[in-house]
């Protein structure tokens, strides 16, 4: 992936991935473990689906109840 960089963190450091582990279990659950998804383009587009829904429409506790781009354009106001 062009433009992606590890994370490294101190030895030992459990929170380093915990957003992204986080993202990845509600992609699982949400998404992949309820669909029958026969092909990877189906799964490809499903996954865009979901990473657009998360990011402009699925309210998270943590902001207040709003989605991340919700959030974000909030601070920028």
């Amino acid at each position: 992936m062009v433009g992606a960089q590890i994370s490294m963190s101190r030895r030992g450091n459990g929170y380093a991935n915990a957003s992204m582990e986080s993202f990845f279990s509600h992609l699982k659950t949400e998404v992949l473990y309820s669909s029958d998804i026969r092909s990877v383009e189906e799964a490809h587009s499903r996954i865009k689906e979901y990473i657009y829904f998360h990011n402009n429409k699925r309210p998270q506790r943590k902001l207040n109840k709003l989605a991340p781009i919700q959030y974000r354009l909030q601070l920028v106001r």
